[in-house]
């Protein structure tokens, strides 16, 4: 990569749901990050999220105002992408069709979805362009990826594409190549789990990390028994939305533990619970068996297997992944995640030249259905 420069000054902005994260580059290096907290009682007064984005556009030109950033000096805007239809992986620029989506909310309701809103309205006055990169609904699965057993049911793509693509494109550069020239398998070990086949620059096919697939993870269940589901389903027991928070949001750890906190079930192992060393372990031997499949997927040809995410900072479940797996292809580890660098590190692909940017206007794969959730 070329070294940074004045045109290589990149504002990234990154909603969640009750805080706006920004931060500012020059070129690889940021300047700076802050968190700008909306308070719930002030968010209460918005019947839907994209309702809040004159409010949010408010408090964020003020913070810049703060700090002395002119927005007329950036070269572009990185965004979180919200929930859009589905869509290769890549830098998209932001465009009319993509902002009307997300004001439609046509996909789902997620504080993401007014990361393109916000970079437009900041930046479409000053000439600025603004992009998403690797958004959640990015899906580049095969077509014999997407059957699942029945007719009725479509598997689809819903994983942690941002941190995956970025840690493989790591892990192709460690390894002296690009990423569309290496198979790698790619495991995102947080609150949500997704493990993914990367086949030449492509997830060809990944666990679906809202749906319930997958291994068991801090909070959601991972794959279960469809059986045993019906037979819960109309047990009387749960209301629809209760069985859903199982699978995802009180699944895993928090349902057998109480916790969705891998530190502390870690440290009540190491302490002599019984209960809480069989889950941990079980997680780990449920990531080397997605592992597994995916080495499945891709003939075996493996390149490398990736493990990353805030999990990958355990030295037992590094070690207990590692040990189940290390025969398929060697292991790199890079613990964490970063969303502000791996957006803005999108988007400088693009300013050097390095990569094209998409049109939202013209791509669009796999599924049609509206989601509500997302990966976390």
């Amino acid at each position: 990569m070329t070294g940074q420069n004045n045109e290589e000054k990149v504002l990234v902005i990154n909603p969640g749901s009750t805080s706006t994260k920004i931060a500012f580059f020059m070129g690889e290096d940021k300047r700076w990050v802050t968190n700008i907290t909306h308070p719930a009682d002030e968010l209460a007064v918005f019947p839907r999220v994209v309702d809040q984005l004159d409010y949010r556009l408010q408090a964020l030109r003020g913070e810049l105002q703060n700090r002395g950033l002119d927005i007329e000096e950036l070269a572009a805007i990185a965004a979180r992408g919200g929930l859009l239809k589905p869509i290769p992986g890549g830098v998209y620029a932001v465009d009319r069709a993509m902002l009307e989506e997300l004001r439609e909310e046509r996909y789902g309701r997620h504080a993401s979805n007014l990361g393109a809103l916000l970079a437009y309205e900041l930046g479409s006055p000053h000439n600025i362009p603004s992009y998403i990169v690797d958004p959640i609904c990015v899906d580049e699965l095969e077509p014999v990826a997407r059957i699942s057993g029945l007719p009725q049911i479509q598997r689809r793509s819903v994983f942690h594409a941002l941190n995956q693509k970025r840690q493989a494109r790591r892990a192709a550069a460690e390894l002296g190549k690009k990423y569309e020239e290496v198979n790698l398998i790619v495991a995102h070990l947080g609150g949500g789990i997704t493990v993914g086949a990367h086949r030449r620059g492509r997830v060809v096919d990944v666990s679906n990390g809202v749906d319930g697939e997958g291994p068991l993870t801090p909070e959601r269940s991972g794959s279960l028994p469809a059986a045993e589901v019906v037979r819960l389903a109309f047990s009387g027991r749960y209301t629809r939305e209760e069985l859903l928070r199982l699978i995802n949001g009180r699944g895993g750890f928090v349902a057998y533990l109480g916790t969705n906190s891998a530190r502390e079930v870690e440290e009540r192992a190491a302490a002599g619970d019984a209960e809480a060393d069989l889950l941990f372990a079980a997680l780990c031997y449920q990531v080397a068996r997605e592992i597994g499949a995916c080495a499945a997927v891709l003939s075996g040809q493996v390149d490398a297997v990736v493990l990353t995410g805030g999990l990958a900072h355990s030295r037992r479940a590094v070690e207990e992944i590692r040990k189940r797996v290390e025969f398929i292809a060697p292991v790199l580890v890079y613990p964490g995640e970063d969303e502000m660098a791996a957006l803005a590190e999108g988007v400088l692909r693009v300013l050097r030249g390095e990569e094209a940017s998409r049109s939202y206007q013209y791509e669009g794969v796999g599924w049609a259905g509206k989601e509500e959730k997302v990966a976390g």
